[in-house]
């Protein structure tokens, strides 16, 4: 199995991409999306999630995932609720009664998803040998 490089190794405009640009886009389409269908919201909210535990695996452990999950799902929540609020279309999802604590709670399961997924990247560079050399020399 071929894992991603890791985020630490890409580009600074790479980083910018993957980290922010995406999560804002997928979220300012979620922020369209909410007031238009609820199963697309779900949809692309599953989409969503397989990428943020995907992204995971671009980190050295569970730690960078859980890192990156915090940042991009504070990134994409935040989006949302600011195109749903500027569109101003009646939402067929609800985010709850405040927008702050969703954008938090958001981020919060990204933690969750992006540490997962940073868990078990490393799991799979341990057993293919593949790990960065200066984790080999402590692991």
């Amino acid at each position: 199995m071929r894992l991603p490089p890791l985020f630490i190794e890409r580009s600074r405009p790479a980083q910018i991409f993957l980290g922010g640009v995406i999560p804002a886009a997928i979220g300012s389409l979620q922020g369209v999306l909410i007031g238009v269908s609820a199963g697309a919201y779900w949809a692309v909210a599953a989409v969503a999630g397989i990428g943020m535990f995907l992204s995971g695996f671009e980190h050295r452990d569970g730690w960078g995932g859980a890192d990156r999950g915090m940042v991009s799902g504070a990134i994409y929540a935040t989006a949302l609720v600011v195109v749903h609020s500027l569109i101003g279309n009646h939402g067929k999802v609800s985010l709850g009664s405040s927008r702050p604590v969703f954008v938090i709670f958001v981020a919060i399961i990204s933690i969750l998803i992006g540490a997962l997924g940073g868990r078990i990247g490393r799991a799979l560079r341990e057993r293919a040998g593949t790990l960065p050399a200066d984790e080999q020399a402590a692991a």
